[in-house]
């Protein structure tokens, strides 16, 4: 697996078009087709909405090149205020329909990674 970028990202929704947009470019760049970079792209702007939710202020989101593009994202320092919302499950029911291998991981309960893979 090659790494291709690793941003460290608010989860202030005004961050996501910026992220969205890196994350189509690497999307093209590892040979996705316009349908799954669009699906990556959401799952990316949902992943980082539930790590919102699970009360993180940053994430670190890393882009690794694996026959596709594969996609871990963190959350990052302590958690704030955690407010799960009812979308939430939207949310992770999106991340399943539109990726592949999705994982998600809880340390003490809440919700800190999310990862998933779009193949060429």
């Amino acid at each position: 697996m090659k790494e291709l970028m690793l941003l460290k990202v608010p989860t202030a929704g005004e961050i996501m078009t910026t992220v969205r947009l890196a994350t189509g470019g690497l999307g093209s760049l590892t040979g996705l087709g316009l349908e799954e970079s669009e699906d990556c792209k959401v799952c990316v702007t949902e992943s980082l909405l539930l790590l919102r939710h699970a009360g993180y202020l940053a994430a670190s989101i890393n882009f690794c090149e694996d026959d596709g593009l594969f996609v871990c994202i963190m959350g990052e320092g302590e958690i704030v205020n955690p407010a799960p919302m009812p979308e939430d499950e939207i949310s992770a029911a999106l991340l399943e329909a539109l990726a592949a291998d999705v994982k998600t991981e809880k340390r003490e309960g809440a919700l800190y990674r999310v990862s998933f893979r779009f193949a060429r």
